[in-house]
């Protein structure tokens, strides 16, 4: 069996301040995944990555990166991952040519075995190449971290915040490169507050709340632990209020024919509801069932509601 691209066992920092960032974290990153790291501000999952990329030290617990444990052998874990870090970081003066192979050359890399052309190419910046990083737009900075984060060609990639303050058509353009990195063979790691594209790319999910893990699940059984559902019913006839019934969490009223049903599911099931709704005198034209989606699961389990 392989091992883990990242293993992170009973992982815990507590500050000089008291302030406790991580209690006994645990979970695998599977090779060959994309895996998310979703949490409020605050919960603890830049500690995480700050802890991989050896610029914080834990308090306790054990971490390695393709098998290389961050303690025995830090040289190996660093060059096993590259980060992608929330802030921009450049020297404005050099170039985003000059910025790669620097990085490259940070890391070791020969000469002969760089491919900075070929990074700026894949994030669409090769028409960039010599003009100075100040020049660039935020989009083109953040591309030019990403490339940055691949000139060793680590087998791990960690993402943090990657869309965060970006463009629509940037931010679909980076998880294009994200899923073509992964086709490649990175595993990749990311931390975002988009929860949809979360539940689109990752094929797990980590949720961290309050420096505790909370969830760590396939996305799909993740997402089918949203306890509310949904019905949206067009009626035979206008109404002025949405039926309302006990064993509703909420209705509401989205047009004069269409009303909106939200039902738990651990209580009923949508057929029950379209009966409950005929039983109050209203006929039914038409059905569309809502699914619940990750960010219904996030806030249960955050606000504490869920286990």
């Amino acid at each position: 069996m392989n091992e883990a691209a990242i293993s992170i066992r009973d992982l815990s920092k507590r500050y000089s301040t008291g302030k406790q960032a991580l209690d006994g974290v645990s979970f695998d990153v599977e090779r060959g995944s994309i895996f998310g790291l979703l949490g409020p501000n605050g919960a603890g999952k830049s500690t995480i990555i700050n802890i991989l990329a050896g610029m914080v030290q834990k308090t306790s617990g054990q971490a390695s990166i393709w098998g290389f444990d961050i303690d025995v052998n830090p040289r190996n874990a660093k060059a096993s991952i590259g980060i992608v870090p929330q802030e921009i970081m450049f020297d404005p003066f050099f170039t985003p040519f000059e910025t790669l192979e620097l990085f490259a050359g940070l890391y070791g890399v020969p000469k002969d075995k760089r491919h900075s052309m070929e990074l700026l190419k894949a994030v669409r910046l090769e028409d960039k190449a010599d003009a100075y990083a100040r020049t660039l737009s935020g989009g083109m900075k953040r591309r030019l971290l990403v490339a940055k984060a691949m000139v060793h060609s680590p087998p791990v990639i960690v993402l943090d915040e990657p869309t965060a303050g970006v463009d629509i058509e940037l931010r679909q353009q980076l998880w294009e490169y994200v899923v073509e990195l992964n086709k490649q063979g990175a595993t990749v790691v990311l931390t975002t507050h988009y929860l949809e594209e979360a539940e689109q790319l990752c094929d797990r999910i980590a949720i961290i709340n309050h420096g505790k893990l909370i969830a760590n699940k396939p996305t799909k059984e993740l997402v089918g632990m949203a306890r509310e559902k949904a019905v949206v019913l067009t009626l035979d006839r206008d109404v002025a209020e949405a039926p309302k019934h006990d064993a509703f969490e909420k209705t509401e009223l989205v047009a004069d024919r269409t009303v909106e049903i939200t039902y738990n599911k651990d209580r009923m099931n949508a057929g029950e509801v379209l009966a409950a709704v005929q039983g109050l005198g209203f006929g039914i034209v038409d059905v569309t069932t809502k699914e619940a989606d990750l960010e219904d699961v996030f806030l249960s389990l955050t606000s504490g509601s869920a286990e």
